[in-house]
C-alpha cells in the first residue's frame, strides 16, 4: 500500500496548540443551531454547548468547530447577526473555560469570521471556499490564521469529477493567496456532500489521495453525510459504523484532520489507522 502524504504544520496561540503531521486531528463538531441535520437544537445554550465541548475534549477531540449556521441542504439562511448572537456568546465562554483547545468559526460570512476571531477562535472553516463573500480571503490574511478551504459550487455540471474539483480547488488557493493567505495557513476540505450527489461523493472518496497532490493537507467532514444514509439506508443518528468507514478510508488516503459528531470511535480508529500507517517507519513501537 501506498503511504500517503502528510504535511507538517505547527500553529501555537497560547496556551492552544495544534500540529498537523505527527497523527490524525479530530475536529468535534459543535452547532449552535437550531435546524442542523443530526443534532439541531441540541446546544444552543452557552452552558450546553460548553458540557458538550468538554465532553469532546474528554474523548479525544483537538479541535472544537463551532457553527452558527445549518449548512444542510435547503437549510434556511440566517442573518448575519443571529449568527453573531449564536456564535460569540460560545466562543468567549469556551475561551474561558477551555483555553488549551483550538476553535475553529465555521462560517462563510467574512464578518462573522472576523468577529468570531476577536472573541477568540483561532480558526476559520468556510464552506464556500471563499466564494460566498468575497471579503473571505482579507479576512483570513489579516488575521494570519488557518483556514480550510472547501470545494463547494453552484451546480453539478461535472465534466470529470476529479479533474474539476481539482481545478477548482486549485482557482480558489491561486485566489487565496492572491490575497495574502499564507500557504502554510491553507487546509483543504474535498467538501463531501456539497454540489455533489451519492454517487459522486463515492467516487471522491475513492480517489482522496489525488486531492493531496495539490500540496496542502487535507480535511475530510463526512459525519453523517447524505450519501452514507443512502448506501446503508439508516437515519443521520444510526451511521456511527458508516462514517467510520469513511474516516479510516480518508486517513488511509492521507486526510489529516477529520471532522465528526461521534468523537470516541473516530478517535479510537484513526489512533488505530495511524498505528498501522506509521508501522512501516517505526517497526517494533508496540513489542513487549
Amino acid at each position: 500500500m501506498r503511504q500517503p502524504v502528510h504535511y507538517t504544520r505547527q500553529y501555537t496561540w497560547g496556551p492552544a496548540t495544534l500540529e498537523l503531521g505527527q497523527s490524525t486531528l479530530i475536529m468535534g463538531i459543535l452547532n449552535i443551531t437550531p435546524d442542523s441535520f443530526s443534532d439541531g437544537g441540541s446546544y444552543t445554550s452557552v452552558e450546553h454547548a460548553l458540557q458538550q465541548a468538554r465532553l469532546m475534549i474528554e474523548e479525544g477531540a483537538d479541535i472544537i468547530d463551532i457553527g452558527g449556521e445549518s449548512t444542510r441542504p435547503g437549510h434556511d439562511p440566517v442573518s448575519e447577526q443571529e449568527e453573531l448572537s449564536r456564535v460569540i456568546p460560545v466562543i468567549e465562554a469556551l475561551r474561558q473555560h477551555l483555553s488549551h483547545i483550538p476553535l475553529s468559526i465555521d462560517t462563510y460570512k467574512a464578518e462573522v469570521a472576523r468577529q468570531a476571531l476577536a472573541a477568540g477562535a483561532h480558526m476559520i472553516n468556510d464552506v464556500w471556499g471563499g466564494m460566498a463573500d468575497e471579503r473571505m480571503f482579507a479576512v483570513a490574511a489579516e488575521a494570519g490564521c488557518p483556514y480550510i478551504l472547501m470545494h463547494n459550487r453552484y451546480d453539478m455540471n461535472y465534466t470529470d469529477l476529479i479533474t474539476d474539483v481539482k481545478n477548482d480547488l486549485q482557482q480558489r488557493i491561486t485566489l487565496a493567496l492572491r490575497a495574502g493567505i499564507q500557504p502554510d495557513n491553507l487546509i483543504l476540505d474535498p467538501g463531501i456532500g456539497f454540489a455533489k450527489h451519492a454517487d459522486h461523493n463515492l467516487e471522491l472518496m475513492s480517489r482522496l489521495d489525488e486531492l493531496t497532490e495539490l500540496g496542502y493537507p487535507m480535511l475530510l467532514g463526512t459525519s453523517r453525510k447524505r450519501f452514507i444514509r443512502t448506501v446503508l439506508d439508516l437515519p443521520a443518528d444510526d451511521v456511527v459504523e458508516g462514517t467510520a468507514a469513511t474516516t479510516a478510508f480518508g486517513i488511509a488516503q492521507g486526510c489529516q484532520i477529520i471532522r465528526v459528531h461521534d468523537v470516541k470511535p473516530n478517535k479510537r480508529i484513526a489512533t488505530m489507522c495511524d498505528a498501522m500507517l506509521q508501522a512501516a517507519e517505526s517497526p517494533g513501537k508496540y513489542s513487549n
